[in-house]
């Protein structure tokens, strides 16, 4: 198993626990030492006492948005240092909702977030735990509003930047990880009390990109070009030629398929109609609108519907998700897992009941989730196959003319 750990923030500094300045005494109060703090809070390990964790991040559907992170931490709870009417707890006062939380594995963060609510489970027999209900920052942007304004022309990063950048929401620079962005957005009025993630992810769609929480609880923004690659990509197998998984699920049908696009603008009050003909003879019609965006270029519009229209053309063969059991694969092999992240690219090779020739594929990786007990950790990635990427120059895999790959508008 590689190494867990869960660690809280409280704010102990009124007890005596803690790293924290006390006047008098001869070690702590030390003036102008840089170990003992004037207080606030701190990062605690908790994790002798955790039972289990579950983290669920990312989304089902290339053309979803990105959920919201959540994570759940039972902990053994018999002794009631979980209890929020304790008093004796060495937490007591702290056991309240929105303390940070971060959750790690093999060294490598894989959650930060708030506890949205403490769940308390008293069983009879006195065996009592206490679960930690989380989310990322999604939620937090979900209960903020911005105040009506008007926005400048931007790109679709830059309008991200902007809009965290509010007094009403104030996200940190330093937790930003945000691309500048391929689409001219136009300068739009935001109307009073505009939900704050209902704006942002606007703006994702108007690009298109990909905006969500990071592992490390940065703000990510990705561009619409952001390339694929195929060097030092991850390998997951089948055959022993990279890390083996379990459980392989694939999806081929239409919920990928769109051949009749609607898109609009509300900057410029355009909407496009792009089609597929022989699409649409093949196998009917399936329409994908996605109107009110904010596209500033009514060229850009066209381009944009055009690009659906062929990158959703035929159904998708796709390696939907698979299981990968940490706790049984090596150091290193547990070290390139462990590092993943959303949006990360991996080859996957498939061989259905051992029956040759494999099947090989690149994917996206959209969906990181993380099932761990005491005896196991099962890791599981949801994928968005790779068959219509941006081409990207020189790459062995994306870089192949005639092959899937499109030229980006």
């Amino acid at each position: 198993m590689p190494t867990q750990k869960v660690e809280i923030g409280f704010d102990l500094t009124e007890t005596d626990t803690g790293p924290f300045f006390r006047l008098d005494d001869p070690v702590q109060g030390v003036l102008d030492n840089t170990e003992y703090t004037l207080g606030g809070t701190l990062f605690y390990d908790v994790t002798e006492r955790v039972k289990s964790v579950a983290i669920q991040r990312g989304k089902n559907r290339q053309l979803d948005q990105f959920d919201q992170g959540l994570a759940n931490v039972v902990f053994d709870n018999n002794d009631r240092t979980f209890d929020p009417e304790f008093a004796l707890s060495p937490y007591a006062g702290q056991i309240v909702p929105k303390r940070q939380i971060r959750i790690s594995s093999g060294g490598v963060v894989q959650f930060v977030g708030l506890i949205d609510d403490w769940n308390l489970n008293y069983d009879p027999n006195g065996d009592s735990a206490a679960s930690a209900a989380c989310s990322d920052a999604t939620s937090a942007f979900a209960t903020q509003t911005i105040a009506t304004r008007t926005n400048s022309v931007e790109k679709s990063g830059e309008r991200i930047n902007t809009i965290l950048d509010l007094a009403e929401i104030d996200w940190p620079t330093t937790l930003r990880d945000i691309e500048t962005g391929q689409m001219e957005l136009g300068a739009d009025t935001v109307p009073d009390n505009t939900n704050a993630l209902t704006y942002m992810r606007l703006v994702e769609r108007s690009e298109p990109g990909a905006f969500f929480i990071g592992k490390t609880g940065n703000v990510i923004f990705r561009d619409r070009v952001t390339a694929p690659t195929s060097t030092g990509t991850i390998v997951l197998s089948d055959n022993g030629s990279g890390i083996p998984y379990l459980g392989m699920k694939v999806q081929y049908g239409s919920e990928l398929l769109a051949n009749e696009i609607v898109v609009s603008s509300e900057i410029t009050s355009t909407e496009v109609v792009a089609t597929d003909a022989d699409s649409i003879e093949t196998y009917g019609i399936f329409n994908l609108t996605r109107t009110g965006l904010l596209i500033n270029d009514d060229t850009d519009l066209s381009s944009l519907a055009t690009f659906y229209a062929k990158k959703y053309a035929e159904p998708e063969y796709r390696f939907e998700s698979v299981e990968v059991l940490v706790d049984e694969l090596t150091p290193l092999q547990q070290a390139d897992i462990l590092a993943l992240e959303l949006g990360d690219t991996a080859e996957i090779v498939f061989t259905p009941n051992g029956i040759t020739p494999a099947i090989t594929k690149y994917a996206e990786i959209i969906r990181i989730d993380h099932s761990i007990d005491i005896e196991n950790h099962v890791l599981s990635l949801g994928f968005a196959t790779l068959d219509f990427a941006v081409l990207v120059l020189d790459d062995s895999e994306f870089g192949k003319l005639d092959a899937g790959n499109a030229l980006a508008f």
